[in-house]
């Protein structure tokens, strides 16, 4: 047996990112937590590990307490692995890193704050005072809560640095990566040595190991594969059992002289001679996809795939939705706002869109609508627009799917398409509304290009195309209504060309690199805030670093042109635009920004409850910015963090003001308190809080008399970064907060 050294040094604990007031003021985010990836069982709670977050449930009251990125420490809401140790509730994220909850604070590690190789953790195991972590690509962690020792393919004999499974036998680690030959297969650590078996030296052994289960009893190791079945090992023979109905295995547990078997085809338990199958046909698990399984006493709970969460004593089945809202996924796509009502496209490819369609919710009620159980013709939405009681509906038409552009006045479907309308293609990607005209953009998702701009004015259909009109490009991206006049922002990605138009009814005027101020020819987003049109653009080669502004200002006469290098945008690439009053929001890949003309202010999932930072729409309903992103749907309360008013306090409560709001380096922070009995010898606090909600700096913390007071407020002492914050004056029972914004 090969014995490695480890060249790394043991790596030293360093800061993390602690957070007992984690709650981001104003931010929600509504998920679906029916895909569950991770469950671990402590006491009479069930902690579940879904892709919209983590839910808490007692096993006696089902009742759940619902954890994600806006109301919690959690930094990435999709979960992939979960243990217990102690008190201690360790969080593996996809792509937020490792969280320790201690009942009271969150502990975010991740490769900016800690040793942690990679923010993809994938797999978790409790050895004593250790934490063993395998993440996607960063290889094998330890942490013992001090110390950090990385173990990959560079400095140890781990096959692959790809993580999928990990269960501790005393004081072995066993390790399942990807078979990818000539690398991967199953590890065995002793803390010394390493032993690889893969498919040379382990007979029936194949492949790539997605699960593992040891019996106490024998020390038998169970290990699911992902391609030739169930395998088990007792330390010298390996027996394949590959009769099961699928050779995926996503999971394993032991129970006694029983193994539990998670597969792509529902729910297996083997005694060593019999087989017994539970599916959707034969029993009451609601789906047959299992990708997780704990057992506790006699109970087997199950998670599913899409499916939500199943309990199982031998007996009887019960069932628990794990969301915290009514979407049938978190593969939100476009957004509009119709009064009190916020519509949302869907656009999830699993099962072909099953669990996508279009969403209704007025504040408590949500309804879906899908190509089963409504007129949609398409579960894949990918534009709406509202007309005063109608909305407007743009799908695409993949099969199963017809596609094309639908209209829903609330009660009647009306669908047209190419077949029975002037319709050119069945895939719209663009809607705008022009009193009783809608103006369309279609494509040919074939030929990757569009068909061009369409008109219907509720009876006739007009085309417009680079054939027939100066539209400078046939894929249309977007559509904005100023009015009498249409802008439409073109531009295909294979094809180039395209750039932004202007037409009147009469009259095109075509805008481009070349005789305008305009960054790119691909045009993919457009908002209209008073005279002015907001451009985000696209370049073809889509690097975003050749310093080409990705955000556009056009007033009619002049062009301004936003970067990241002349800007406070955290990236070129523009995904969404919204406008609320003299603020425009805009969507990029590094997160939300608010610019007020003046100031910038960024939003992603460090400091607010963003769950994911790619920000794909954008729709405004009065105070409130709602949000597609990469990682769910979320809703931002501009409201939701008050602010106290000078005028209201009167002489009855402590005052707070800032001198220079907004401030660049430093600024001058006066506080009063009055004379009143109220406040004599009464313990005072000056602190400063983060968008998390997180303490910063206590500047004041002191009994103090009546009178009043100045600090400097020094953004470079205190290490503060470009962005929002809150300073609050505590004295007696009063309380004081202003926002504070430092720019760059």
């Amino acid at each position: 047996m090969k014995k490695y050294i480890l060249f790394s040094a043991i790596l030293a604990f360093t800061a993390v990112v602690s957070n007992s007031f984690a709650q981001h003021a104003g931010w929600t985010n509504y998920t679906n937590g029916q895909r569950i990836a991770a469950l671990a069982n402590n006491g009479n709670y069930i902690w579940i590990g879904t892709e919209g977050g983590i839910v808490k449930m007692n096993k006696t009251t089902s009742e759940m307490t619902f954890y994600n990125a806006s109301n919690s420490g959690l930094p990435y809401n999709s979960i992939k692995a979960l243990a217990i140790q102690g008190s201690n509730i360790w969080i593996g994220t996809e792509y937020g890193g490792l969280v320790k909850i201690d009942g009271a604070n969150w502990t975010v590690y991740n490769t900016s704050s800690s040793s942690l190789p990679d923010d993809r953790v994938r797999a978790l195991a409790v050895e004593g005072s250790n934490i063993w972590i395998g993440t996607s690509w960063g290889g094998l962690a330890k942490f013992d809560g001090t110390n950090w020792t990385v173990y990959d393919t560079s400095n140890s004999g781990l096959p692959n640095n790809r993580i999928n499974a990990i269960a501790i036998e005393g004081s072995n680690i066993w390790i399942g990566t990807p078979g990818n030959w000539p690398n991967g297969g199953l590890a065995k650590f002793d803390g010394a040595n390493w032993t690889v078996y893969d498919t040379l030296n382990s007979g029936e052994f194949i492949g790539t190991v997605n699960a593992l289960a040891i019996e106490d009893s024998t020390g038998a190791k169970w290990i699911g594969t992902a391609y030739s079945g169930l395998v088990k090992f007792d330390g010298t023979n390996w027996t394949l059992y590959d009769t099961l109905i699928s050779s995926n295995i996503h999971a394993l547990a032991v129970e006694e002289s029983n193994i539990w078997v998670g597969s792509s085809m529902g729910l297996t338990k083997f005694d060593g001679i019999n087989w017994t199958v539970y599916d959707t046909s034969n029993s009451a698990l609601p789906g047959n996809e299992v990708l997780v399984l704990a057992i506790q006493g006699s109970d087997k709970w199950i998670g599913t795939y899409y499916d939500g969460l199943a309990k199982f004593d031998g007996t009887n089945w019960t069932t628990f939705n794990t969301s915290n809202s009514g979407l049938p996924s978190n593969g939100a796509n476009v957004l509009a706002i119709q009064g009190s009502n916020v519509w949302i496209g869907m656009y999830d490819q699993n099962f072909n869109g099953a669990f996508s369609g279009l969403v209704k919710y007025d504040g408590t009620n949500w309804d879906v609508f899908n190509y089963s159980n409504s007129g949609l013709p398409s579960s894949f939405v990918c534009a709406l627009a509202i007309q005063e009681n109608n909305i407007w509906i743009g799908s695409e038409n993949p099969n199963p799917y017809d596609g094309g552009l639908a209209k829903f006045d609330g009660t009647n479907w009306t669908v047209y398409d190419s077949s029975n309308s002037g319709l050119l293609d069945y895939t719209v990607i663009a809607l705008g509304i022009q009193g009783s005209n809608i103006w369309i953009g279609t494509w040919n998702g074939y030929m990757e290009n569009g068909t061009g701009l369409t008109k219907f004015d509720g009876a006739n259909w007009t085309t417009y195309d680079t054939s027939n009109s100066p539209l400078p490009g046939n894929l249309v991206n977007a559509i904005a209504v100023e009015g009498n006049n249409v802008w439409v922002g073109t531009g295909s990605y294979h094809y180039g060309g395209g750039g932004l138009a202007k037409f009147d009814g009469t009259n095109w005027t075509a805008y481009d690199t070349l005789n305008s101020g305009l960054p790119a020819n691909r045009v993919g987003r457009l908002a209209i805030q008073g005279n002015n049109i907001w451009v985000g653009t696209w370049d073809v080669t889509q690097d975003g670093l050749d310093g080409k502004g990705r955000l556009a200002k056009f007033d009619g006469t002049n062009w301004t042109v936003y970067d990241t290098l002349n800007s406070g945008l955290p990236s070129n690439h523009i995904y969404a635009l919204g406008i609320e009053g003299s603020n425009i929001w805009i969507g990029t890949d590094e997160g939300l920004v608010k610019f007020d003309g003046t100031n910038w202010v960024v939003y992603d999932t460090s400091n607010s409850g963003l769950p994911g930072n790619t920000v794909g729409d954008i729709a405004i309903q009065g105070n409130k910015i709602w949000l597609v992103t990469n990682n769910g749907l979320a809703v931002y309360n501009t409201t939701g963090i008050e602010e106290s008013s000078i005028s209201d306090l009167g002489s009855r409560n402590a005052e707070l003001k800032i001198k220079q709001n907004p401030f660049v380096k430093s600024t001058t922070v006066t506080y009063q308190l009055p004379q009143l009995s109220t406040f004599n010898s009464q313990l005072l606090t000056l602190k400063i809080y983060d968008l998390s909600g997180r303490c910063i700096k206590t500047l004041v913390n002191e009994s103090k008399p009546a009178g009043t007071y100045t600090t400097i407020l020094n953004a470079t002492e205190l290490k503060l970064k470009t962005g929002i914050y809150f300073l609050t004056l505590s004295a007696g029972t009063s309380k004081t907060t202003k926002k504070l914004i430092l720019m760059k």
